[in-house]
This record gives C-alpha cells, structure tokens and sequence, in this order.
C-alpha cells in the first residue's frame, strides 16, 4: 500500500514543514533530512528546529532529531517523524526510500535527481520536471500555487515576497551586514516601525513597518548581507498564526500529496500493462 511507504523530505522549513505534516498524517514514514545548522524564518512551525532543541512539535505533530537508523525506527514506533542531519542525502539508500520530496526550497537544485527513488518531487524553481525529478510542485503565489508541473520548470523567483494586509516586500527584514545575530526581539512581539528587531554586531536591525514579527531567525546564527532574517506581519491580529501552517505551506502540501498519489497510480497502470 503506498500510505506505508517512506518518504524521505529534504529540509525541514516552514514550507516543508506543511508537507511532512500533512504526509505524516496521511500514514506515510517521513524521515527529514537536514542541514547542521538550519535558518528558518518561521521557526515555531518549522520542524527543522528539532535539530537545536532535540524535537519540535507543529499542530500536535512531534518530530525528534535522530542520529541513527535505529532511533528513526524508534521515532516511526512512536508516531513521531525522524530529522537528521544528513545535507547530501546518504540516507536515502539506506532507508530504502522509494519516495523523495525536495523541499529546501534553495531556488536551485543541490543534487536531488530521479535516480535516487521511484517517485521524486521538487518544490519550486531551480528543477526540470521530466528532467531532475518526475514532478515540480508551483510555489509562486497566486492561481498556480500548488499546480503539478509535469514538463519544465516553476515559475521563476521574483524575490518579490506575496502582498499581506498591503505590503509585499517592505514587510521582510535582510541582514543588512556580515556577523552573528543577536535578537532583541521575539516571534510574536508587537513592534513599530524603525524599533530595534536585533543587532548584526554593533549594527542594530529596524522594524520596516509596524506589526506582528511573524518569524526571525535564530538567535546566534551567522548571517551574509543579504539574508532574509525576519518577516513581519501587519495585521497584528494573527498572532496565533505564528504558531500555525500557512496557507502557502498547506497549499504546497496538497499538491506534493497530489503528485504521490498521482505517480503511484500511474507506475502501477504501467507494470500491469507491461505484465500482460
């Protein structure tokens, strides 16, 4: 049956966390594979946060940061989902993992490729459907958000972040500077514009409009100028929203489930057709 099937899922960020939820529900044997130090945004619904603190819980679902076979196993017998560090993939054979979701949303592909299981997927630009992988999910906002793309590519990154309560890219925060970040404020803190978020060194990071800090990265991480380090939300009425999958990452989740299910059905028309 293919709900018992492992499914291994190549970062454990916000995005991905809304699929490795949604495909941990629905029965499969997810094992996340990891980066040593991870930098999500929106850390309380990113499972690769287990990675620092050992495990992570998103909406009731517990994913425990793994070092061995053996304790996958042992996350599997307990109903959690497993995360190890393992950025280039060497446990996918030893799983034997038949499916392999690459979520890491880096924009470019970092080695995922049809040959490493039965059924690949990838989210968002940076993939060749019918090329790098069997399936390529749309990540770009808007009326193709979760499409199944078959033959080529996602749409391009624009790095123009999505409009919410009126703003797009004003509302996220890059490291302005080289260095270590140290955060004044928290996911979940109201702030103003121009109000102190954190400092990079001695160089302090400013709210660019007021609102719900809706994510920053983690405290102590090593940033590039450049890099996105926080996201504010305007509408400071959705804090418990900082605690819940995006619609996005929701959306994103139905299509990969979509894809599985789609792939599966279709091996499986072709082996009987070739078995008669």
């Amino acid at each position: 049956m293919i709900f018992d099937e492992i499914v291994v899922v190549r970062g454990g960020g916000d995005l991905a966390t809304g699929t490795i939820h949604r495909l941990h529900r629905c029965g499969f044997k997810v094992l996340v594979l990891e980066v040593p130090k991870p930098t999500s945004i929106r850390r309380k619904v990113s499972f690769s946060e287990a990675i620092y603190d050992g495990k992570a819980q998103v909406e009731g679902i517990t994913a425990v940061h793994v070092n061995n076979v053996e304790e996958i196993m042992e996350a599997w017998e307990n109903e959690n989902i497993p995360l190890m560090i393992d950025p280039k993939g060497e446990l996918i054979k030893a799983v034997k993992a038949k499916i392999v979701v690459d979520a890491i949303i880096a924009k470019k592909n970092l080695g995922t490729s049809k040959h490493m299981a039965d059924i690949t997927v990838a989210l968002g630009p940076g993939f060749v459907a019918g090329s790098d992988v069997d399936v390529v999910i749309e990540t770009s906002r808007g009326h193709d958000l979760g499409k199944l793309i078959f033959q080529g590519q996602a749409k391009k990154n624009t790095g123009v972040p999505g409009v919410v309560g009126g703003y797009s890219k004003e509302r996220v925060i890059y490291a302005s500077c080289d260095g270590s970040i140290d955060n004044v404020k928290d996911i979940g803190a109201i702030v103003e514009k121009d109000e102190v978020l954190a400092y990079i060194g001695n160089t302090p990071i400013r709210a660019t409009i007021s609102g719900l800090l809706r994510g920053i990265i983690r405290n102590g991480s090593t940033v590039k100028a450049g890099d996105k380090i926080a996201d504010i939300d305007p509408r400071i009425s959705e804090l418990e929203n900082c605690n819940r999958i995006s619609d996005k990452s929701r959306n994103i989740a139905g299509g990969v489930l979509e894809a599985i299910l789609y792939m599966a059905n279709r091996k499986t028309r072709e082996f009987k057709r070739n078995s008669l």
